[in-house]
């Protein structure tokens, strides 16, 4: 009985972490992000979307600690590799608005998927709590992931 309850634990902290690396993820690539624009509301509102990462990852490395878990520093393999074709295709585009909010977007998507895997996960090892935590980021980047969104269409229609 108790190996089931630290197999568990352990499969949990597994993926928590991966939402700290998704976080992780986010947090560089709006740096990044921010770094390619010279438009003052992209840069605000890359610098607000980053500090959501921060303030997530912080409450998903506390759950970590507390089930004696080590909380991620790094970043998920397909987050290092959008980063590189993010570095390729600004080398190639400049500083355009429309390519930067493009590349956003697929972030918040990438982002989306990996919330949605954990709260969809049959076995359920969350525990009330974490999957309200979970649920309230999850929705929180929707609401990030729609406002690159919309500010994306609006650059269409200009």
């Amino acid at each position: 009985m108790e190996t089931v309850t630290k197999e568990k634990n352990e499969k949990l902290i597994i993926q928590l972490n991966s939402l700290v690396e998704i976080n992780n993820d986010r947090i560089q690539g709006y740096e990044r992000a921010i770094a390619e624009t010279n438009d003052e509301d992209l840069t605000y509102l890359f610098t607000n979307m980053a500090a959501h990462s921060i303030a997530y990852k912080n409450d998903l490395s506390r759950e970590i600690s507390s089930m004696g878990g080590e909380p991620s520093k790094g970043t998920t393999n397909s987050g290092k590799l959008f980063r590189a074709w993010m570095d390729i295709k600004a080398a190639l585009t400049g500083k355009n608005r429309k390519e930067i909010l493009s590349s956003c977007e697929f972030g918040e998507d990438a982002a989306l998927d990996t919330y949605k895997g954990i709260l969809a996960d049959e076995e359920n090892l969350l525990t009330e709590d974490l999957r309200k935590l979970i649920q309230i980021q999850k929705q929180e980047i929707q609401l990030d992931h729609d406002r690159v969104k919309a500010l994306k269409e609006l650059g269409k229609n200009l």
